[in-house]
C-alpha cells in the first residue's frame, strides 16, 4: 500500500474522530449546560478588565496610529518612540476628556429631571385623577368598578404597611449593598482595563508581528493568505462600522437637541444625548431612546410628548433613508431582514452590547459563508450561478460614458 493511499485513510479517520468529538462536545454543552454557563461567567468575570482593555485599545488605535505618525514627522522619525508613548498618552487623555464631558452633561440634567419630575408629581396626579372623576360622573357602571379597583389598591397599601418593616429594610439594604460591589466592580475593571490598554497600545505592532509568525507556522501559506486577508475584513468591518455609526449618533443628537430647542422642550440637552448615544444600536436605537425621553415630557406636558414622538419619527426617516446612509453607506452589505435578525439574536445572547457589535459581527459571518459558497460553486464549475445571482441581486453600478475629446 503506497503512501497516498495511506495518507488518503489518515485524513478520513481524522475527519472522522473531529465530527465524534465536536459532537460529544455539543451533547456535554447541552446536558450539562447550567455547569458550562457557570463556568462561562466566571472566565468572563475574569477576563473582564482584558476584555475592556482590548475594546479600548481597538477604538483607540486607528487614532493612536495616526497621531503616532504625525508626532514622528514632528519629532522626527529617530524619536519614533517618544512621538509613540506621546500618542497612546493623548489617546487617552482624549477619550477620558469625552467621557468626562457626557457625564458632566448627563449627570446635572438627570439630577434636574428627576427633582422636576418629583416636584409635578403630585400636582399631575390630582389632575388625573379629577379628570377621572370627571369623566366617571357620567358613567355609573365605570364609577362602580373604578371606586372597587381603587378600594382593593388601598386594601393591599394598607397590608403592606402593616408588615414588619424589618424585612423589607433588609431586602433594601441588600440590594444596596449588591448594586455598591456591583458598581465598585465595574470601575475596578474599567481601570485596569485603561491600564491593560495602554500595554495593548505600546505592543499592538509586536502581537500584530507575534500572530502573524503563528499563523504562517501553523497554515500553508494559502491558508495563511486568506486568514490573513478575511482578519483585515474584519478589521476594516468594524472600524468603518463603529466610526460611521458615531459619526451618525453624533449628527442625530444635534439634530435632536436643535429640534428640541426650537419647540420648547424640557431637558433638551439629557433628551438629545440619550436619542444620539441609543441611535448607536441600529434599527431599534432611535426608538430605545425615544421611550424614556417621551415618558419624561409625558409627565411635564404631554402636548409635548406627542410633538417629540412625531419629531422622532420624523428624524428617523431623515437618519434612516439620507444621514445613514450619506455616512455609512452599505458597510456591513445586509440586507434589512439580516440586520433585524443579527440585532435580536446577539442582542438576545449578550443584551446592549451584543445588540450594538451584532450587525458588524453577522456580517463577517455573512461573509465567511458567502466566500465558501462560492469556492463550492467555483470547484463544481458553476460559475454561471454566481454571475446570474450577481447581475439579478447585486448588479455593478454602470460608470458613466468620459465625454469624448473633440
Amino acid at each position: 500500500m503506497h503512501w497516498g493511499e495511506n495518507k488518503k485513510y489518515v485524513k478520513i479517520a481524522l475527519t472522522g474522530i473531529t465530527i465524534a468529538a465536536g459532537a460529544c462536545v455539543i451533547l456535554f454543552t447541552f446536558y450539562r449546560f447550567d455547569q458550562v454557563q457557570q463556568v462561562y461567567h466566571k472566565v468572563f468575570s475574569i477576563l473582564r478588565p482584558f476584555l475592556y482593555g482590548a475594546v479600548v485599545a481597538y477604538l483607540l488605535s486607528p487614532l493612536c496610529g495616526k497621531m503616532e505618525n504625525g508626532l514622528a514627522k514632528i519629532m522626527g522619525e529617530k524619536r519614533r518612540r517618544g512621538a509613540k508613548q506621546l500618542s497612546i498618552l493623548f489617546s487617552l487623555l482624549l477619550a477620558l476628556a469625552l467621557i468626562s464631558l457626557l457625564c458632566l452633561i448627563i449627570i446635572p440634567q438627570v439630577v434636574n429631571s428627576v427633582v422636576s419630575v418629583v416636584n409635578a408629581l403630585p400636582g399631575q396626579l390630582r389632575s388625573l385623577n379629577s379628570q377621572i372623576d370627571q369623566l366617571l360622573a357620567d358613567q355609573p357602571d365605570l364609577q362602580e368598578q373604578w371606586e372597587g379597583f381603587s378600594k382593593q389598591i388601598l386594601s393591599e397599601i394598607e397590608i403592606w404597611r402593616n408588615r414588619d418593616i424589618l424585612p423589607v429594610a433588609q431586602a433594601i439594604l441588600s440590594g444596596t449593598a449588591n448594586y455598591v460591589t456591583g458598581a465598585l466592580t465595574f470601575v475596578k475593571d474599567i481601570l485596569l482595563g485603561m491600564v491593560i490598554s495602554v500595554y495593548l497600545l505600546a505592543t499592538r505592532k509586536q502581537f500584530a508581528a507575534q500572530s502573524r509568525l503563528m499563523l504562517r507556522s501553523v497554515f500553508k501559506d494559502l491558508w495563511a493568505d486568506r486568514i490573513e486577508e478575511e482578519v483585515r475584513y474584519i478589521d476594516r468591518m468594524f472600524i468603518r462600522f463603529f466610526t460611521g455609526k458615531l459619526l451618525d449618533s453624533l449628527i442625530v443628537g444635534i439634530l435632536c437637541f436643535a429640534g428640541c430647542m426650537i419647540m420648547g422642550f424640557s431637558s433638551s440637552l439629557l433628551i438629545s444625548v440619550i436619542v444620539g448615544v441609543t441611535n448607536i444600536i441600529p434599527f431599534f436605537g432611535p426608538f430605545i431612546g425615544a421611550v424614556p425621553c417621551a415618558l419624561l415630557l409625558l409627565l411635564d406636558n404631554p402636548v409635548h410628548c406627542l410633538m417629540f414622538v412625531i419629531f422622532i419619527l420624523v428624524l428617523q426617516q431623515l437618519d434612516g433613508n439620507v444621514i445613514g446612509p450619506k455616512v455609512l453607506g452599505n458597510t456591513t452589505g445586509l440586507s434589512g431582514f439580516w440586520v433585524t435578525f443579527a440585532i435580536l439574536l446577539f442582542g438576545g445572547l449578550w443584551g446592549i452590547t451584543g445588540m450594538i457589535a451584532g450587525v458588524p459581527l453577522f456580517a463577517v459571518i455573512y461573509d465567511i459563508v458567502r466566500r465558501l459558497c462560492y469556492r463550492g460553486l467555483n470547484k463544481k464549475g458553476h460559475h454561471e450561478l454566481i454571475d446570474k445571482y450577481q447581475s439579478n441581486f447585486h448588479p455593478k453600478p454602470q460608470e458613466k460614458e468620459k465625454p469624448k475629446k473633440a
